[in-house]
């Protein structure tokens, strides 16, 4: 889960900075420079979280399911920041509306926190 949150960092960084310079103006023109900025706080919002449950699991290994709010997150991040990542770089306004289930995968890893907390 650390790694995870790691390498999802510097992919965060990187995918943010290239929006921010080299796609800034077509991002405005096609109207998606909001968008982008969603995804890309979203996977930095749950890359935080995911480094927080890596070193709670990592202290705490018998709590089982935060490994599986690691994954809902992780998973949530793909979909969710991915779809809307596609959507601003392709301008395929179908892939908008596979960002709701990333955000269902990111709205389990809060419920699976709750649940695995529940046991500290």
């Amino acid at each position: 889960m650390l790694q995870l949150a790691a390498l999802l960092g510097g992919l965060g960084v990187a995918i943010g900075a290239f929006g921010a310079h080299a796609l800034h103006d077509a991002l405005v023109r096609a109207g998606r420079l909001d968008t982008f900025e969603t995804a890309v706080r979203y996977q930095f919002y749950h890359l935080l979280a995911l480094l927080a449950v890596g070193v709670l699991w990592t202290a705490r290994p018998e709590l089982r399911t935060l490994g599986t709010t690691g994954w809902l997150w992780l998973s949530g991040i793909i979909v969710f920041s991915g779809s809307l990542y596609a959507l601003c770089f392709t301008g395929i306004t179908k892939l908008g509306a596979v960002a709701p289930v990333g955000g269902l995968l990111l709205l389990a890893g809060w419920l699976s926190l709750f649940w695995a907390v529940r046991e500290l």
